[in-house]
């Protein structure tokens, strides 16, 4: 008898699978769908600080208007060196200049000798922190302003924060035109940016949990 009832429910608890498994995967979709939203909340909407000076301003590649601000805050003295990590190794200054419709006449010739640096080495953003921080390393330098665009602020500061613990970080975000940040999710395109940027971000924070396991043992139970 106890046999035929266990044979018996079998069938009952696999017609329930499917319920199960779609439970599963409306609660994993609605866990991802908070933390996009949790994240898209996080992109900055403006420079919270406009004005500190700091020992250096980075700017990462990927816009235009990256490359026009970080050389406005340059010749403006917010910063006696700037870095501009991620070129490509055949761009020249005057290549980059041109791509950010800056005259290169615009720029003195000691300026550009003393205190713009172009980084080669890096073609990612954790490649863009360790770039950045064996530059700030080498040069002694304590505090950074950086440049980049909003939707990619919050991986580029966990990056940078994780590569230099003990450096000052001041973001100053950039807005690109075509990033739609008013009811994002009824753009396809700003909406894509902003998912893929969210997935980028979340690998960026496993990758990190992981490093920190391997490097200082399992945590407690």
């Amino acid at each position: 008898m106890a046999k035929r009832r266990i044979f018996g429910r079998r069938p009952q608890s696999f017609r329930r699978l499917p319920v199960r498994l779609a439970g599963v995967a409306v609660l994993a979709l609605l866990v991802w769908l908070g933390g996009l939203l949790y994240f898209a909340a996080c992109i900055p909407d403006n420079v919270a600080d406009p004005e500190s000076p700091t020992d250096a301003i980075v700017v990462l590649t990927g816009g235009s208007d990256r490359l026009q601000e970080g050389l406005r805050l340059l010749a403006a003295g917010k910063a006696k060196q700037l870095l501009i990590s991620g070129v490509n190794r055949d761009t020249t200054l005057a290549d980059i200049l041109r791509s950010a419709k800056v005259a290169p006449e615009s720029i003195p010739p000691l300026l550009a000798v003393c205190c713009i640096t172009i980084g080669y080495d890096a073609d990612n953003t954790a490649g863009n922190a360790r770039e950045t921080a064996d530059w700030m390393a080498a040069k002694n330098l304590h505090s950074l302003r950086l440049v980049t665009a909003d939707y990619h602020m919050p991986r580029s500061l966990l990056e940078f924060a994780r590569a230099m613990p003990g450096i000052t970080i001041v973001p100053h975000p950039v807005f690109p035109e075509e990033v739609k940040r008013e009811e994002w999710w009824l753009w396809p395109g700003t909406a894509a940016l902003l998912v893929s940027e969210y997935h980028k971000y979340m690998v960026a924070r496993a990758r990190g949990w992981l490093a920190d396991v391997t490097r200082h043992g399992a945590p407690p139970s």
